[in-house]
């Protein structure tokens, strides 16, 4: 197999779940380049609409959708809908996360510890389960679930995020499982975690000037990260350049967690 060859993705069929903005644009985008047709998925139908433009515009197919991952039926209709878009499902990007307000865990409200647990790890629950019904069928499928550098360690010296951590902790230990059972059945389940990214998440975090020094500071590139810089990243993983990777966390991070 070519260079070339090992990272085309032209004929699959590509699912991004929070598919509206930041890092899940980004990851519609690289799919598209890379020759995938991609089902754009967000709790934001505009959003979503927004980014399968940007796929078209790539010259690529692609299928807007609503989709709220912490409800199973919309979950499998998303599934369904993919399945009579493309006839079949490749790759999976378990995109969809949210953060909440910074508190020491015993000052957390537990409609927040259940909101970011709903959405962080049964979503992402969800969405493979019913992504793996179809890929165990096909016999072949990427699905690389989203964690985060917060869930391989604590965050609270930038600032204090239990549930958040304790939800991407779950999703890495998760991912690692799957790849154990359906790596046989020729499956590649792997994770990214993002460090430091100019995205809407955290509510609006980095739009403050003393969290990105915070978090620059303590990330060895000096910097934080940009949506586009994860692009190499999600085509690697959901190529065959990555066929003999199974339950690995692949870390984008600035060197952060180096620090």
């Amino acid at each position: 197999m070519s260079l070339s060859e090992l990272f085309d993705l032209s004929g699959r069929i590509a699912v991004i779940t929070g598919a509206g903005g930041g890092l899940g644009r980004a990851l519609s985008e690289a799919m598209a380049e890379a020759g995938a047709d991609v089902v754009c998925a967000d709790l934001d139908l505009e959003a979503a609409n927004q980014t399968a433009a940007a796929v078209l515009a790539l010259g690529r197919r692609a299928l807007p959708l609503r989709c709220d991952v912490t409800q199973q039926r919309q979950v499998k209709a998303m599934v369904a809908e993919t399945l009579a878009f493309g006839g079949r499902l490749d790759i999976l990007f378990n995109n969809a996360g949210i953060s909440h307000r910074p508190a020491p865990l015993h000052k957390l409200r537990s409609a927040d510890w259940h909101r970011v647990l709903a959405v962080n790890l049964n979503g992402v629950y969800y969405c493979a389960r019913e992504a793996l019904k179809v890929m165990v069928k096909q016999g072949s499928g990427k699905l690389i679930n989203i964690a985060s550098i917060w869930g391989m360690s604590g965050s609270a010296r930038i600032k204090p995020l239990p549930a958040y951590t304790a939800s991407k902790g779950a999703v890495v230990n998760l991912t690692r499982e799957l790849g154990l059972e359906y790596g046989p059945l020729g499956i590649n389940v792997n994770g990214i975690c993002p460090g430091f990214f100019a995205t809407g998440m955290g509510n609006g975090a980095f739009a403050n000037p003393d969290f990105v020094s915070a978090v620059s500071a303590v990330t060895a590139l000096g910097r934080v990260g940009q949506p586009r810089e994860m692009k190499g990243a999600a085509i690697f993983l959901a190529s065959a350049a990555s066929d003999y990777m199974c339950g690995h966390m692949l870390v984008i991070d600035g060197g952060a967690l180096a620090h």
